[in-house]
């Protein structure tokens, strides 16, 4: 995980492929009119989301001995609560590698806490949403502003 964070963030902060890619989350039409191919650098973004994606199936075969196709159901959960707590607004254009990590470190402490008390599955789940919502909330009047 370490070293795919320093690829990304070199990545994403010091090379022409990153600016296109805030560019295009800021304003995809504005990106278009400077010069930027967007359609390629989307279908970069995807390859490069699909490889990580596969990276982090081959990890947890690893975990777990075995391939199951049902072990990532509800991660999706994990992973938007952990973007948006991290800073990532949902309009798009702003956010940050380093802002991510914390929120993975919140929304794991935040499962590993609740696991810990003997939580319900669902009311985990509960809990994460509400979270998500809050986030969000906060975003919106952050972006007003």
């Amino acid at each position: 995980m370490a070293i795919v964070y320093l690829i990304m963030f070199v990545v994403l902060k010091y090379t022409m492929f990153g600016r296109h890619v805030y560019a295009i989350g800021g304003n995809e039409e504005a990106a278009h009119l400077t010069g930027i191919k967007v359609n390629r650098t989307l279908i970069n973004v995807y390859s490069i989301s699909g490889l990580l994606a596969g990276i982090s199936g081959v990890v947890m075969a690893g975990r777990l001995f075995s391939g199951q196709p049902m072990v990532g159901i509800a991660f999706e959960l994990d992973a938007i609560a952990a973007v948006v707590l991290g800073g990532t607004s949902f309009v798009g254009g702003r956010g940050r590698i380093q802002g991510t990590i914390i929120g993975v470190l919140i929304v794991a402490v935040l499962t590993n806490g609740m696991t810990l008390l003997n939580v319900d599955y669902y009311w985990q789940q509960v809990v994460k949403g509400i979270v998500i919502v809050i986030a969000v909330l906060l975003d919106r009047m952050r972006s007003k502003n």
